[in-house]
C-alpha cells in the first residue's frame, strides 16, 4: 500500500509560517546546491495533496503549481473544475486519501497547510513525517500541530544536521494494534 508523507519546514518552536502567511525565514536556511533532500523525495511521489490556502499562496506569488506534473488534490470547500493534473477536491478527506492508498503507485506528499496536516493526523492517515527544522524562534504564526491534537507514537528513522543549522528529522507512525 501507498504511504502519506507529510515533509515540511517549521522554526524550531513549531511555526510554518510568521502572521500573514510570511514564509520569509524559510529563506535564511537557503544555501546554492542544497536542498535538503527534496528532490530525490519527490522522485518517490507522483501524488499531491495540498490545502487550497498552500496553493493560492504559491500561485499568488506568481509562481506555477511546482507539483502540476503530479497528480494534485487541492483541498477546497468550493466547486471547481480541474485543471490538467489539479483536481479542487471538496469531499471527504479520509475518503480521498483511503482510495488514493489503495491505488498502485508510487507515495502520495502532503504538502501542506497546518489545516490539513491536523485534519489527515485526526484520521491517522500520515504514515511518514519528514520534519525540517529551521534555526528560528518565531514566537507567533501558523503552529504546525494544533494543541488539541491526540497523542500520536512515532518510530525514528532518521535525522540529519546541515551546515546551515536546518536539521531534518525522518519519524515513521506506530500502527495501533485494534
Amino acid at each position: 500500500m501507498r504511504k502519506l508523507i507529510l515533509y515540511i519546514s517549521c522554526s524550531l518552536d513549531g511555526f510554518i509560517a510568521k502572521p500573514g502567511d510570511d514564509l520569509s525565514f524559510l529563506s535564511m536556511v537557503q544555501k546554492e546546491g542544497e536542498d535538503y533532500g527534496y528532490s530525490g523525495f519527490v522522485k518517490t511521489v507522483d501524488t499531491v495533496i495540498v490545502g487550497r490556502r498552500t496553493y493560492d499562496w504559491v500561485v499568488g506569488q506568481g509562481y506555477n503549481f511546482p507539483h502540476s506534473d503530479k497528480e494534485s488534490y487541492i483541498l477546497t470547500r468550493k466547486e471547481i473544475p480541474a485543471q490538467g493534473n489539479l483536481r479542487f477536491y471538496n469531499g471527504d478527506i479520509k475518503t480521498l486519501v483511503n482510495n488514493l492508498k489503495r491505488k498502485r503507485g508510487k507515495n502520495i506528499f502532503c504538502d501542506g497547510d497546518a489545516k490539513v496536516v491536523n485534519e489527515l493526523l485526526k484520521h491517522n492517515l500520515i504514515d511518514e513525517i519528514i520534519l525540517s527544522i529551521v534555526p528560528i524562534l518565531l514566537g507567533s504564526g501558523i503552529r504546525l500541530f494544533k494543541e488539541q491534537q491526540i497523542e500520536k507514537k512515532l518510530t525514528f528513522i532518521s535525522s540529519k544536521a546541515y551546515e546551515t543549522g536546518l536539521v531534518q528529522l525522518h519519524y515513521k507512525r506506530i500502527n495501533s494494534k485494534k
